[in-house]
């Protein structure tokens, strides 16, 4: 929960959009500019600190290139100039500054920054940033290496390896028109195809034991699969739907099942009985993959599977109660904004009034629980790690922080307004609708 208690619920932002705005205004306080552009403190707080262990300044995860698109989509929902201007400079400095990054993943590094540049140049019409995203997805692709199986860049075929870069280069892409790029991404994706159970590994993650297998998104065999259906979806080859299938066949078998409702585990075989809700290792990234499965395909059998996994959401009784799985967070990654982002996403898809209503008490909550004791702007304090409870810590960046906190509250408000209906900015890995109205709803506002 926030840590404001000087002021009552009554008195904070009533409306996911101005929530919204008053995040900008928090991120906006950690501001650095220098001659190459803008960069944002992960924490502006005195003495404040970020949630991360190292810093990720240019990120998408928790640095400036998930900021960037933050303030591109307060810009559209708002009509403002002035939040144009914030992404203009911090897309400046990233396009000044790629060459430093180390990391070519999409969430912690070079992936992540393309995403960025390409959406900051279609939105501020800069061909400039536009030409950076082409070279810096160009420096990704020549870095590609041999690996058993073909080419890749780190090995590991999960989200937060090989699978997000293969993710990022087919958004670059389409939006650069570069085919060399889709080619590189298709020999990435028919090695992780070749695996037996494609994602399904042993664990490298903090405090995982060495034999733990994660069948979840950002680190495990989910994530994978959903990306195994995107390029079934983007060439039609039977082999990468077959790959996508035997991932969805594992997540389903470890899955606990109870009636309409399904949970998934963290890890197995320790960690059964742990069920994670969010993004990262739960039912709201899981959620992701087999939408995509269902989106490729039009089997209703997947559809039927994100909906029991978002019936497991609705049953635990989060947001208001927390459990082992949905503990102190409000984050995109694994919090309140995740669950936000699914169940926007299942309106827009669905018209199914109960997503709407159950994404407003999610958003309810987080307004609820965001603080702005210093009348800097609002912001969300939480405990990033689960199993550190004592750590609380308030972060700026798009999925530790209140950039993506404040893009999920957007998100919502473009759902609730189809007669102004807006594109949002959905990331590579965000399967639903970009513009989050249902097409009977937007149908229905024409008419009016």
């Amino acid at each position: 929960m926030g840590l404001d208690t000087t002021r009552s619920p009554s008195d904070r932002a009533e409306t996911p959009l101005t929530a919204a705005i008053l995040a900008g205004q928090w991120i906006r306080a950690a501001a650095v500019d220098d001659a190459r552009g803008r960069t944002w403190l992960a924490n502006p707080d005195a003495r404040g600190r970020s949630a991360l262990t190292a810093a990720e300044p240019a990120s998408l995860y928790a640095g400036a290139a998930g900021i960037v698109l933050f303030f591109v989509e307060l810009a559209a929902a708002t009509g403002h100039e002035a939040y144009l201007e914030d992404a203009r400079q911090g897309a400046r400095r990233l396009a000044a500054t790629w060459r430093e990054q180390a990391d070519l993943s999409l969430y912690h590094g070079l992936t992540g920054t393309v995403v960025a540049l390409v959406e900051a140049g279609w939105a501020l019409g800069d061909d400039s940033l536009e030409e950076q995203a082409r070279a810096a997805a160009e420096r990704i692709v020549q870095a590609a290496r041999p690996l058993e199986g073909g080419p890749g860049w780190t090995g590991d075929p999960a989200q937060r390896g090989d699978g997000g870069i293969v993710l990022g280069l087919l958004r670059a892409a389409t939006a650069l028109g570069v085919p060399g790029l889709e080619e590189a991404a298709m020999a990435a994706g028919e090695r992780i195809a070749g695996l037996a159970v494609p994602g399904h590994r042993f664990g490298d993650c903090p405090d995982l034991p060495m034999d733990a297998v994660t069948p979840g998104f950002l680190a495990g065999t989910a994530g994978t699969a959903f990306l195994l259906a995107r390029l079934y979806g983007t060439t039609g080859d039977r082999r990468f739907l077959d790959a996508a299938g035997r991932g969805a066949g594992f997540v389903r078998e470890v899955s606990v099942v109870a009636g309409k409702c399904a949970a998934v585990p963290h890890h197995v075989p320790h960690g059964r009985g742990l069920h994670y809700l969010g993004f990262c290792s739960g039912s709201a990234g899981v959620a992701r993959m087999f939408y995509e499965l269902y989106r490729v395909t039009g089997d209703r059998g997947h559809l039927d599977w994100v909906e029991r996994l978002a019936r497991g959401i609705v049953q635990s009784g989060v947001p208001a109660r927390r459990t082992d799985g949905f503990w102190n967070v409000a984050c995109q990654c694994c919090g309140t904004a995740g669950l936000l982002e699914l169940f926007v996403g299942l309106w827009a898809d669905t018209g199914d009034d109960a997503y709407l209503t159950f994404a407003q008490g999610l958003a309810e909550h987080l307004i609820g629980a965001a603080t702005d004791h210093d009348g800097r702007g609002l912001r969300w304090y939480q405990a990033y790690r689960r199993l550190r409870p004592g750590e609380v810590s308030a972060d700026t960046g798009y999925m530790v922080g209140a950039a993506g906190i404040g893009a999920a509250l957007l998100h919502l408000d473009a759902a609730l307004q189809p007669r102004q209906a807006r594109r949002v900015i959905l990331l590579p890995d965000n399967p639903f609708p970009a513009i989050p109205v249902p097409a009977a709803r937007l149908r229905d506002s024409e008419n009016e």
